[in-house]
């Protein structure tokens, strides 16, 4: 079997996997498994509401498992998504809360777009300059680093930029909302869902491109797979760690796009719900590949909300212990896949 079927089946296999015991684990539990899957499966896709709902959760997502896959090129492993969206998110609302009334629409979603990749870029910057510069361990430095960014919004949120009585900031400007795809075509009825779908699938494009179609992405693949052999070629491994680790953060940072322009239009606390977590479980489901990041989104996102909609028939850790066993079903599967072509 070659390389590529087997990248293949690997993710098929675990998520088949997980979905049986899963299906005996609801069982034990006194319910009919099939009954809560058809449920699920009217709920998500069976409904225009609840397509959207799972469009908006997987938007995030792509977003978030984008950060995770692109440092891994290089053999990094950013867990600091989360910390690089929040600031993101808190970046945005901020922006969009001080410009101007008068700014066009276009400018107004660009500067708040180009002020969450910024916070998110340079919050990952920084571990990967700890990482360069005094060989601190990315893993630990973005764990570190997520607490911080907890810390700091919730600093700024309480103390300084939330509304009197309230947990949020103020409101961003109208002009810097991103419409919502029901408002523009009556699509997915009153769903969070909006255009950022749009930029999601386009960044993960991008991403795809970067890595596999340009020298660039070449030399950071090369530097990932044999660092020795990347520097005696005259790739600075450094200085591709850190765009790595930057361009991660930045794409981290426009899941802000989907939370605050597309959906609550300002900050508040919480608002993550911690979803830069799981996009880390969504970028190893796909391979840390761009393009099966959209289908493995979409999975988790179907998870996610389907698991809220029979709540009332069997409780919604009964979904995360499927998103867990998947992805340990992917390492396990993947061990011993290496394993035997080895031998």
């Amino acid at each position: 079997m070659n390389r590529k079927s087997t990248r293949l089946l690997i993710p098929l296999l675990s998520i088949l996997s997980a979905l049986v015991v899963s299906t005996l684990i609801i069982f034990m539990a006194g319910r009919d498994p099939l009954m809560i899957f058809l449920k699920m499966f009217h709920a998500t896709f069976g409904s225009a509401y609840g397509s959207g709902q799972v469009l908006f959760r997987m938007t995030t997502l792509i977003f978030v498992a984008l950060a995770v896959a692109l440092p891994f090129q290089v053999r990094l492993f950013n867990i600091g998504a989360e910390g690089q969206l929040l600031l993101g998110a808190f970046a945005a609302a901020m922006t969009g809360a001080m410009l101007p009334a008068w700014l066009p629409s276009l400018a107004s979603i660009t500067l708040c777009i180009i002020s969450a990749m910024a916070a998110g870029a340079g919050w990952a910057l920084l571990a990967a300059v700890l990482k360069v510069r005094f060989g601190v361990n990315e893993v630990i430095g973005t764990i570190m680093l997520n607490f911080i960014a907890q810390g700091i919004t919730g600093y700024f949120l309480t103390w300084h930029f939330a509304i009197p009585s309230t947990v949020h900031t103020a409101p961003i400007t109208d002009a810097a909302v991103i419409p919502a795809f029901g408002t523009l075509t009556g699509w997915f009825a009153n769903s969070p869902a909006n255009l950022s779908t749009i930029l999601a699938i386009g960044i993960a494009l991008l991403f795809r491109m970067l890595i596999f179609s340009s020298r660039f992405g070449y030399e950071m693949r090369a530097v990932g797979l044999q660092p020795d052999a990347a520097r005696y070629g005259g790739i600075k491994a450094g200085m591709h760690t850190l765009t790595a680790m930057g361009l991660g953060g930045a794409a981290a940072g426009l899941g802000a796009a989907n939370i605050v322009l597309g959906y609550r239009h300002s900050f508040e606390a919480g608002m993550t719900g911690g979803v830069g977590f799981t996009g880390i479980a969504v970028a190893l489901l796909a391979g840390a590949h761009p393009l099966w990041i959209l289908l493995s989104a979409l999975f988790f996102g179907v998870l996610e909300y389907g698991g809220l909609t029979v709540n009332a028939w069997i409780p919604k850790d009964i979904f995360m212990i499927i998103e867990a066993l998947t992805i340990l079903l992917v390492i396990t599967f993947s061990a011993l896949g290496r394993r035997l072509q080895q031998e």
